[in-house]
């Protein structure tokens, strides 16, 4: 029986490593840093909240583009520059996930390693039904 594929890819986004944005095992989905970057030019935004924007709506392409959608999202960890800067986060996060009795997990994290022009990632485990 011929394997299928498990890289998971999102149109006009990629990462500067030999890497996928995520991978499907089964029907576990786990992502690679989901950045921010605007998919019609593949560049990084200078600002915090378009950054966050664009990276939920590459989650969630990755997300579907891999056979599920987000309710199938288990967790999502933030890798930020500063967390007193959840707030842009948090407003396409209620966007996404407005029901308080219906979101995944979420956790963040002070990271200050990323490439040049980054401020945010999110990493996600999902499941597909």
């Amino acid at each position: 029986m011929a394997r299928k594929g498990r890289s998971i890819h999102v149109d006009g986004v990629k990462h500067g490593a030999p890497i996928p944005f995520g991978a499907r095992v089964g029907n576990m989905i786990f992502s690679s840093g989901i950045m921010g970057a605007d998919p019609a030019t593949g560049s990084v935004p200078e600002d915090l909240e378009s950054q966050c924007e664009f990276a939920f709506a590459n989650m969630k392409a990755m997300v579907e583009n891999a056979g599920g959608d987000i309710s199938g999202i288990g967790k999502v960890t933030v890798y930020m520059k500063d967390r007193a800067q959840r707030d842009a986060v948090n407003k396409p996060w209620l966007a996404m996930f407005p029901d308080e009795d219906d979101r995944p997990a979420r956790h963040a994290i002070e990271y200050n390693a990323f490439p040049p022009g980054v401020l945010v990632q999110l990493e996600i485990i999902a499941v597909v039904d």
